[in-house]
């Protein structure tokens, strides 16, 4: 019974209001004044204002070296003389950061949080049977640890309503009671009077099912008087409800409508029917049963695109997350976009949503500490109302890595966050990202200077895992942070695995999350997480690579002499993710779906030639230098390292026939070997053995001397709107389709048709390419095309190298529905193959 539609239809008062926006850098009136204002550009919403621009070397690794700015967005639109005495709204579901708000050059509204919902009452404002304008400004600046993005790169709404009118997040549906045979959907509605008379009015709320049948039905009379809202609750009785839940992700569909002779207002929300219960029996059971919490930590930004929140590429995001073996995503810092909450609730993944990276300490210089003691009510309000009717929402993370949750009196702050949550939503459960080196982080201040003398801080981090153990497995930690993890439903703890079997027994009665945890542990994690039922799960930094926090996840040695812990310009992505920011799986990724037990194949990862004797550093979010290639451009006889992940007893591996080496695999030995070998090109197998026996093999196998190029789209049918992208992956392949992955090439796109090309990209962590223009080189083989429709009618897109080589695909877009079926993927090749390239002149990693 699940509800596929996307996006969800919207009812006639409220519609989206993306179209028609043009961009430019905001300068001061002042400057105008002078008629050099730079030029407009037309954009379509979402947008990310600071993707295109040019990254600044002298810039910060935060970002990924990418600037600040101010920006203004600017739209005009018909106000119909007909709309006077209506009440008219502009919903933003974000705006980052800092937004002022015009209408007809009249301030209207503001919000200091780039993540907030936020709504402006527009009806002071218009012109009546005109034409209005309205503009937007918003910036950045020094205030976030990671690319925040910028702009409104989150959809906008208009809503024209009558002026007795259900109120914005005034529609809000829970399941109170719920078992096999009935269950309560217990249908709050907020309807407000605009007006300045009393009107009594009718609430007739209906639930649907998947195929739009009508299950459950009540109306009800109520008086509103002008300024004063009124709640109407209705309980609706759903006979044998089909239950939402992470393998069957049924949704309902909640319609009301207030009327009296005529209908005056619609709105509607999908729900979802399922039961959460918490203890230390069981863990967290979900409709009665124990689930395990495998989860992903992601950051808001879509790699190729920027921070644009563009529905198809959140969906696209959760379908690979969950395709990787993950069931929950933590929103990491910031609250989720409406978006991505859809498609969790669709494909059946569950939310931790998180309200923020500071509260009143600061990390940055101009973050969101300096809004937060004026804002904090309204924005954890806007937070938990977004999030109300979603069922794949089972969690709020009232912060991360918040100083404050070690010190008595600022702890404080912990208690009115999570009761200000539960006044809301009592019923999802309150946890904190809680990483206890940061809670005492004075000592660890002091302990960072003592250190000084003997490599400083660079030799610190590198042995970061084990410091972060040590100090998280002390009474001073367990002291410091006990007022504060008390308050929580769930204790959470970032890099904080040393603390479960210790809290297990100093606090028995303490149930906890790994919030965010080294990929490197996820091993030794999992196997205490998998025994104990106080413990719900892992979620690792991070499930997707993404921009800024640049180098934080690469590979350092110890002949580098004392490295930096971030990555020099021109590094861009973080490097951490078992995803990359094009959508492909890292080793990482398949050795996390061995531990979870959801993999029994072995997967072959090779580590790059030329790390080979070199002695990797320890690292909190490191995984070593390797691709799932037989295809390196070096001599053969060159010595190389392979690895192996299985959760068999014992791997061999076989290169063209011959055993090249044997060792011991499975949960004994960390569910990984490695196996030294000389590379010479060829088939490379490895076979798994347990008990002795057979059990499964895969390989790997080297391209042939010719290259070709693949071209294939994500879908060969995508709905004619904005909302929908198409992903098109771009791979240098051999005549027989084997990767080619040690011989880049720059690959130029072309799109014709209704669509634009919105974002071209590679994995490479390091590169001075822009994400926004038609040309990229590939990394490893393969780059990424994200084409975005303008309209109905085919597409064709046409990819081309520098050396003749071009292939393409065609996609159809049709009318918005996401219902049809799928026509397929044509994809094309005008010329067959090209020689081998040298990689000698590519970008550097």
């Amino acid at each position: 019974m699940v509800i596929a539609a996307h996006p969800t239809p919207s009812p006639e008062s409220r519609t989206l209001f993306n179209d028609g926006w043009t961009v430019r850098p905001k300068v001061s009136v002042f400057f105008e004044l002078g008629g050099a204002a730079p030029e407009p550009q037309p954009v379509t919403l979402p947008h990310d204002a600071a993707i295109g621009e040019p990254r600044d070397p002298a810039g910060s690794h935060d970002t990924g070296y990418f600037p600040g700015g101010a920006f203004q967005y600017e739209k005009t639109f018909e106000v119909p003389a007909d709309w006077a005495g209506k009440h008219v709204g502009l919903e933003f579901e974000g705006v980052y950061r800092d937004a002022m708000v015009y209408i007809n050059n009249r301030f209207a509204g503001h919000r200091a949080s780039g993540y907030a919902a936020f709504r402006v009452v527009a009806d002071d404002f218009l012109d009546y049977g005109a034409t209005n304008t309205i503009r937007v400004e918003c910036r950045l600046h020094q205030d976030a640890r990671w690319y925040s993005g910028a702009g409104i790169y989150r959809d906008v709404w208009l809503t024209v309503q009558e002026p007795v009118h259900v109120a914005a997040d005034g529609l809000v549906v829970s399941t109170p009671d719920v078992d096999d045979e009935l269950a309560i959907a217990a249908v709050a509605t907020t309807v407000e009077n605009a007006g300045t008379r009393p009107r009594t009015v009718r609430v007739d709320a209906r639930i649907e099912d998947a195929d739009g049948a009508v299950v459950a039905r009540a109306t009800t009379p109520v008086t509103v008087l002008p300024g004063e809202p009124a709640v109407v609750r209705q309980r609706l009785a759903v006979d044998r409800p089909q239950r939402w839940s992470v393998d069957t992700p049924n949704l309902y569909r909640a319609v009301v409508t207030v009327a009296d002779d005529d209908r005056i207002d619609v709105r509607s929300t999908l729900f979802g029917i399922r039961t959460l219960q918490l203890d230390t029996r069981y863990g967290l059971r979900i409709n009665g049963e124990p689930v395990k919490l495998r989860g992903a930590c992601i950051h808001h930004d879509n790699g190729p695109i920027g921070a644009a929140a563009i529905p198809r590429a959140e969906e696209r995001r959760v379908e690979l997350l969950k395709a990787a073996g993950f069931n929950a995503i933590r929103s990491a810092h910031n609250p989720i976009s409406p978006a991505m909450l859809d498609a969790c609730d669709r494909l059946g993944m569950l939310v931790m949503d998180e309200f923020s990276d500071v509260w009143a300490e600061a990390k940055t210089s101009f973050d969101y500490s300096i809004d937060f003691a004026e804002w904090w009510q309204r924005d954890v309000e806007a937070m938990v109302r977004k999030d109300i009717n979603h069922p794949s929402v089972i969690l709020y993370s009232i912060g991360n890595e918040i100083p404050e949750t070690g010190d008595p009196i600022s702890s404080v702050w912990s208690r009115r966050l999570a009761e200000h949550v539960r006044a809301i939503d009592s019923s999802r459960y309150v946890t904190n990202g809680v990483n206890p080196m940061v809670s005492v982080i004075r000592h660890f201040a002091a302990m960072t200077s003592q250190q000084g003398s003997e490599g400083g801080v660079n030799a610190l981090m590198s042995e970061m895992n084990d410091i972060m153990g040590q100090i998280s497995a002390s009474e001073l930690v367990a002291e410091a942070t006990e007022e504060s993890l008390a308050v929580l439903d769930v204790t959470g703890l970032n890099y904080g695995d040393r603390r479960y079997l210790l809290d297990h027994e100093l606090f028995p009665n303490r149930i906890t999350v790994g919030t965010e945890t080294s990929p490197v542990r996820i091993a030794e994690n999992w196997a205490v997480i998998s025994e104990h039922a106080n413990l719900l799960g892992d979620f690792t930094w991070t499930g997707w690579d993404y921009l800024g926090e640049a180098g934080l996840g690469r590979a350092l040695y110890a002949d580098e002499g004392t490295p930096l812990l971030m990555g020099e310009y021109p590094w861009l992505l973080a490097r951490c993710g078992d995803i990359d920011i094009t959508g492909r799986r890292r080793p990482p990724s398949y050795y996390r779906e061995i531990v979870f037990g959801l993999r029994h194949e072995p997967y072959i990862a090779v580590r790059r030639p030329d790390t080979h004797g070199r002695s990797q550093m320890p690292g909190v979010w490191a995984w070593s230098e390797s691709l799932a290639s037989w295809d390196w451009d070096v001599a053969e006889g060159t010595p190389i390292t392979v690895e192996v992940y299985s959760d068999a007893d014992e791997i061999e591996l076989i290169l063209d026939g011959e055993s090249i080496g044997r060792a011991a695999v499975g949960s004994r030995n960390g569910f990984r070997c490695e196996i030294d070998t000389v590379f010479r090109r060829g088939e490379l197998v490895a076979i798994a053995y347990t008990d002795g026996r057979e059990t499964a093999r895969t390989g790997l196998r080297s391209p042939s001397d010719e290259v070709r190029l693949e071209v294939v789209a994500d879908r060969g049918t995508i709905d004619a709107s904005p909302s929908d992208l198409a992903y098109v992956d771009i791979d240098l392949v051999d005549a027989d389709g084997v990767p080619v992955t040690a011989s880049d090439r720059r690959v130029v796109v072309l799109v014709a048709g209704p669509a634009v090309l919105q974002g071209l990209a590679s994995a490479r962590p390091a590169t001075e390419e822009s994400f926004t223009g038609s040309s990229h080189t590939t990394y490893e083989g393969h780059a990424v095309a994200v084409v975005r429709p303008t309209g109905a009618g085919r597409i064709v897109v046409t990819v081309r190298t520098d050396d003749g080589l071009e292939a393409g695909t065609e996609i159809h877009a049709g009318t918005p529905s996401h219902t049809a079926p799928d026509k397929g993927v044509t994809s094309w090749r005008k010329t067959p193959h090209a020689p081998r390239a040298s990689s000698s002149a590519l970008p550097s990693r």
